[in-house]
């Protein structure tokens, strides 16, 4: 089993900046990929950003720019940094592993909501 702890979330003002985190734990054999999501009221669970284990990166359009993922495989962990952030930015936010040999784990989602 793999467990995932996000931290990070919580409220800030429109321009504003946070940095969420996200450590897994448990029986991982080889991470492949980490990955964002977000999922606000009324709206599908949408991807923000990706990293694979290489380092390659892709972002959502709407956050080009103004995101940053990072993984770090040592530590099991993705980081995303968000800055100049908007009130659409308001939501809950997931992280997920793709782990080789065992699938796909999900933590259990943070609010993030930015004020005008």
């Amino acid at each position: 089993q793999v467990q995932l702890v996000e931290s990070g979330g919580g409220l800030v003002q429109a321009g504003g900046s946070l940095s969420l985190s996200c450590a897994a734990s448990g029986n991982i054999f080889r991470i492949n990929a980490m990955s964002w999501y977000r999922q606000a009221p009324g709206k599908q669970r949408e991807l923000v950003a990706a990293v694979t284990r290489g380092g390659s990166t892709n972002y959502a359009d709407s956050v080009k720019g103004r995101f940053t993922i990072s993984g770090d495989n040592a530590k099991n962990t993705v980081y995303l940094q968000m800055n100049s952030l908007k009130p659409e930015d308001t939501a809950v936010y997931y992280c997920t592993f793709h782990i080789y040999l065992s699938g796909d784990y999900w933590g259990q989602g943070m609010q993030v909501t930015v004020s005008s």
